[in-house]
């Protein structure tokens, strides 16, 4: 008779509690570990590439494709997407016709990523688009009555709405009124209700069964420029033929990692090959924010997430909206030096600001919810709070809480505008959209990571209320056995360059495709010193004399923070990923820590 299997699979490196209260558990259960061996196998791949492959589902005849994805094989046909033939032809009319456009994009790296790639497309043409950013705090997310209005004074006879206008019932009413055509591109949730427009361009919406969903908006905007040039060539215009699309993949690239999408299927090719032509720096503004945030080395996904998309987003969160987009259309090198400056000082103005909000909001949770392990879904607000920047305090919070957090932030008339980030498992943006229909918001919506909101103050308590009734049972699921899902261990002698270099041919990592996570187990913690204002610094020893460092990010006064400062000379169990940095021309490897623990 067989043993019965055990279904709680045991501690890695017996970790039961972390620091960060973390039950440490191997990625890979039996059949992943026979699927990681029958790659490595098969393919002729290292042991640690396939390790990691099986890990995130990667099937032993998938490998291949999986390592080096092409547009080619994974992109769909455009026109299975619902209204992609209508868009196109509009575009197409519009072209010939030599028809005045305006491009309505959102405010974030994706809304700008998407109106430059349109822009550029028309450019291209000989159309001059306008592009049109609403302001985020006098004007809120997505097309409003007023600008469309403005846009059709102009002398608008197409718009084309990008990133946003699936839901804008009353702006595209007002353009339909006037008799001005409206193409919406979009990837956000909607509801049941459809806007006024000839075409609406949105993999999500109820009826599109291109299965494509998981797409940016900038990735819809390059299926739909991929159709629209098909049609163009097919008419015989003596353009498009020159034309090479591919060349724009860094746009999409960019805002495929800025905007937190599941890296899989085309997404995955996006990134690929988006990364190869941002190498080539043929984008003036992409190369501008390259060098001001001095990006030394082959630009990476990280690079796109945590230098270029913030400095992006700084125009929208605290400056000039349109400045990201008219940035990323330019070819004039001293125009985007330029911007790129601009955008630069912007960032760090919201670093500022936004260091004094945390310290704020921290200061409410731990007064509202203690340590937050009561709490389902954390909400916070303040009067004095910009705006703009209310969306990375959701996510700080979020990260340190371990809940799904909104930040609120208050104008002087009791209207509150906020932002929310999720934790992985659980859907805001349905959360936030069944708010709406409840009538605690005066609008609302987001995806399953992010979302959106307008509340009156009268209605915050209710709000809070509803959001955790909403979400307890699930976020309870979700938190009460917290699990860190490590990869493989490794001591410091193999955290080499060469190691790194086999583990990027299985990246890019992100949304749906993590990062690899590795324990480095019972090294002498050799030093430990804060840096910066909220990072700590270690050196990790081997009892053969190897080194590798590491650092904590935003880590002070964190447990993972005090048990650093406070362990010199001890040995410990240390988890994170690896990473190389470019540092006088040479790279060197470095740990991101994630979590440690006390070796026995």
């Amino acid at each position: 008779m067989e043993e019965p299997v055990d279904p709680v699979p045991r501690a890695f490196l017996g970790v039961e509690q972390s620091v960060s209260g973390q039950r440490w558990v191997s990625r890979l259960d039996q059949a992943g570990q026979n699927r990681a061996l029958a790659i490595s196998q098969l393919h002729g791949l290292p042991e640690i590439v396939s390790r990691v492959l099986a890990g995130r589902g990667v099937g032993v005849d998938e490998a291949p494709a999986f390592l080096d994805p092409t547009i080619r094989s994974l992109m769909p046909d455009p026109l299975r997407l619902t209204d992609c033939a209508k868009a196109g032809e509009r575009l197409v009319r519009a072209i010939r016709d030599g028809e005045r456009v305006a491009i309505f994009g959102d405010y974030d790296v994706d809304g700008a990523a998407s109106s430059a790639l349109l822009y550029r497309f028309l450019h291209h043409f000989g159309i001059e688009a306008e592009i049109y950013i609403p302001d985020r705090i006098f004007e809120g997310y997505g097309p409003n009555p007023t600008a469309i209005g403005q846009l059709i004074d102009r002398g608008a006879q197409l718009i084309v709405t990008v990133d946003c206008g699936s839901t804008s019932i009353d702006a595209l009413a007002a353009a339909a009124d006037r008799g001005v055509d409206v193409v919406v591109i979009d990837h956000h949730q909607m509801g049941h209700q459809m806007p006024a427009c000839l075409a609406l361009v949105n993999p999500n919406r109820e009826d599109d069964l291109s299965g494509q969903g998981h797409l940016c908006a900038a990735g819809v905007v390059f299926l739909v420029l991929v159709a629209t040039l098909r049609m163009l060539r097919q008419a015989g215009h003596p353009k498009a033929r020159s034309l090479d699309l591919l060349s724009w993949l860094d746009l999409v690239a960019l805002a495929t990692v800025c905007d937190v999408v599941p890296l899989k299927g085309l997404n995955r090719a996006y990134v690929v090959k988006g990364l190869i032509a941002a190498r080539h720096q043929n984008n003036a503004g992409l190369a501008a924010l390259l060098r001001v945030a001095g990006i030394g080395g082959p630009v990476t996904p990280y690079h796109f997430g945590f230098l270029v998309g913030p400095r992006i987003n700084a125009g929208g969160r605290i400056g000039d909206a349109a400045l990201g987009s008219r940035l990323l259309t330019l070819d004039d090198t001293a125009k985007a030096d330029e911007i790129a400056e601009r955008l630069d000082e912007l960032n760090r103005e919201r670093q500022a600001m936004e260091a004094v909000m945390l310290a704020e909001a921290e200061a409410e949770v731990l007064a509202e919810y203690g340590n937050g392990d009561s709490a389902s879904v954390i909400v916070t607000a303040r009067d004095n709070w910009h705006p703009g920047i209310v969306g990375l305090l959701a996510a700080r919070i979020k990260e340190k809480f371990r809940r799904p957090a909104f930040a609120i932030a208050f104008d002087p008339s009791g209207r509150g505008t906020g932002s929310g980030r999720s934790i992985n498992g659980f859907d805001m943006g349905r959360m936030v959209r069944a708010a709406v229909d409840a009538g605690l918001l005066l609008k609302g919506g987001g995806h399953a990571m992010a979302a959106g909101l307008t509340v009156e103050r009268a209605n915050l308590g209710r709000l809070r209320t509803f959001f955790d009734e909403a979400s307890s049972a699930q976020v309870a699921s979700l938190t009460a056995n917290r699990a860190l899902k490590i990869d493989g261990a490794l001591g410091a002698s193999a955290a080499t360059v060469a190691l790194i270099d086999q583990l990027e041919s299985a990246g890019p990592y992100g949304s749906g495709h993590p990062q690899p996570i590795f324990a480095i187990p019972s090294h002498r913690l050799k030093d430990a010193r804060a840096v910066g204002t909220t990072h700590v610094k270690v050196t990790l020893e081997a009892q053969d004399g190897s080194r590798v460092d590491g650092i904590a990010f935003r880590a002070a006064e964190t447990p993972l923070g005090d048990f650093l400062l406070k362990g010199r000379g001890m040995q410990i169990h240390v988890v994170g990923s690896l990473s190389a940095d470019h540092w006088q021309g040479t790279r060197r490897v470095q740990m991101r820590i994630l979590d440690a623990a006390k070796a026995p």
